[in-house]
């Protein structure tokens, strides 16, 4: 089985009705992307979940996927018509079956946080047998290690973890910073999140990983834990929000580890949890920040 791939150039003041034009003549997918990715005129444009987003790539690009008999110049002049739009230049292209599994592992090579750390996936055999190896697989819930905030918190863990420590991981998704605490050499590590498939992955990778963990919906996390380290890898919308959660879960002394905070919004977020922590300069990776303190 084969499928038709169109792509299609425009700008950002039509993109988002086109596409939806496309869907509605009978398009399987419509993806908007940047036009010019992969080049240095690449711009990075972040949302988050609530909030609208303010722009779009001033000159973007949709990728169209169709069935094989499908006449896309028809396809395409239907929807430039209903958005009462000039047709567009488009190019097409034949996407042949493949055996997906394989692809998709072929975009998940290990990962190095650091000298001694490693995000490894089962089906690759670790690079350095030595050092400290994660075994991740992609899945249903965020934290694979590819990210800039997942790794944020992994280097901050790696660099800043004692042994012995107590680690609460806010927002867990697939587990992955409470278990490489663990491995890193905390004493205990316990997890949270709004998502049950989120724990279930969690569990799933720490028997992987051969560590036990303990992994919780919100309501199910006794009040009373307090932890050495609490480390919540969310967004900024959630973290401004749950600044006096947190911190009623860090232990006098201990040391709060915050990301999923674009560059823009650190200052905002620093000066939230100065209420409660001695807060350390911002680290920035891609755009992105992880926010560290020491609690009162």
């Amino acid at each position: 089985m084969s499928w038709l791939q169109a792509t299609l150039d425009t700008d950002s003041a039509i993109a988002d009705r086109l596409a939806d034009a496309l869907m509605e003549a009978g398009a399987l997918s419509a993806a908007i992307e940047d036009a010019a990715a992969g080049t240095a005129a690449e711009e990075p444009i972040f949302g988050e979940p609530g909030e609208p987003i303010e722009k779009m790539w001033k000159d973007s690009r949709i990728v169209v996927l169709c069935e094989a008999d499908c006449d896309v110049a028809a396809l395409i002049a239907e929807a430039a018509h209903a958005c009462g739009v000039a047709l567009p230049s488009w190019t097409v292209d034949t996407v042949a079956e493949q055996d997906w599994v394989r692809v998709t592992q072929a975009q998940f090579d290990p990962i190095q946080i650091s000298s001694r750390l490693w995000i490894t996936p089962t089906w690759h055999e670790a690079p350095d047998a030595n050092a400290i190896n994660l075994q991740l697989d992609p899945g249903l819930a965020f934290g694979t290690g590819s990210h800039p905030t997942t790794r944020l918190c992994l280097q901050w863990l790696d660099r800043s973890l004692q042994a012995g420590q107590t680690v609460l991981d806010y927002g867990c998704g697939s587990g992955i910073l409470a278990i490489a605490a663990l491995k890193l050499g905390a004493s205990q590590a316990v997890g949270v999140d709004i998502d049950p498939q989120a724990i279930q992955a969690s569990g799933d990778n720490a028997r992987q990983n051969a560590v036990t963990a303990d992994f919780y919906l919100p309501d199910q996390l006794p009040a009373t834990l307090q932890a050495d380290v609490v480390v919540a890898n969310i967004l900024a919308n959630p973290l401004r929000l749950l600044g006096a959660l947190l911190a009623q879960h860090v232990k006098t002394g201990g040391q709060i580890v915050l990301s999923g905070i674009l560059a823009e919004q650190a200052e905002e977020l620093q000066g939230i949890y100065q209420q409660w922590f001695e807060m350390a300069n911002p680290v920035f990776d891609e755009g992105w920040t992880c926010l560290s303190g020491t609690k009162r």
